[in-house]
């Protein structure tokens, strides 16, 4: 076992793209889907497990896997986790919105303390690269909150030692929400155009699964900078 993927966020829009992509990808031997509940899929390369994102770095991966392994089939992924003898990436697309949060207050939990403690756990626990989608307009300075705190998150991942921070910033996403969100269809029908005749790469909306590719990309593309911030024109050209 040569390559493992952590994946957060997996039931989202671009997250469940990401685990498809890295579950077709012969470069992956397993993605282990980290997450507040399972999903119905199944697939071999794919091991779930559920966490409370508030107490995640309290978390024994091993004792966790050993816990859901009854038939013994996770017992390679084990010990190459226990020997640390597997390269190890994170992919994060943990985020919601302040209308499904509820509030300010846990929608910062979400989008902010989830995030900063899924990384805080993936690098205790081996990872060297850390992908994260952050948003088109991030600023800790800005006005807009959204963009505020997704600011704040990758200011704050910046302080963690990964070898290799991938912060990427997409414009309005197109995919299969589980959601309805009034604003964003609203926003996709008066965009559109800008994508079919491929106009204002930096502010057009993009796919899910263009984002999700530019993530894998990213991951394994030999670089010497500890930080790329990727732009939702540079997504586009992966």
């Amino acid at each position: 076992m040569k390559k493992i993927a952590f994946l957060a966020g997996t039931s989202g829009l671009v997250g469940m793209q990401v685990m498809h992509q890295l579950i077709q990808d012969p470069d992956y031997d397993m993605i282990i889907s980290i997450g507040r509940r399972k999903l119905s899929l199944k697939h071999g390369k794919l091991v779930q497990v559920e966490v409370d994102f508030k107490t995640i770095r309290k978390m024994d991966l091993e004792a966790k896997l050993r816990e859901n392994d009854l038939g013994g089939t996770s017992f390679s992924l084990i010990e190459a986790l226990k020997n640390k003898s597997v390269t190890i990436h994170a992919f994060c697309s943990l985020g919601t919105t302040i209308k499904v949060a509820g509030s300010k207050d846990k929608f910062y939990e979400i989008d902010h303390d989830y995030v900063i403690n899924f990384a805080l756990w993936a690098h205790q626990n081996g990872a060297k690269k850390f992908l994260y989608v952050s948003a088109l307009g991030a600023d800790p300075q800005s006005k807009v909150y959204y963009n505020q705190v997704k600011g704040e998150v990758e200011e704050d991942l910046k302080v963690i030692p990964f070898d290799f921070l991938g912060l990427f910033e997409p414009s309005l996403l197109l995919g299969s929400r589980n959601e309805f969100r009034f604003g964003e269809e609203v926003a996709k029908i008066l965009t559109k155009p800008l994508v079919w005749l491929k106009l204002a790469k930096k502010y057009r909306p993009i796919h899910d699964y263009q984002v999700a590719k530019a993530m894998i990309f990213y991951a394994n593309k030999e670089t010497s900078s500890k930080v790329a911030v990727v732009s939702n024109k540079d997504m586009q050209v992966v």
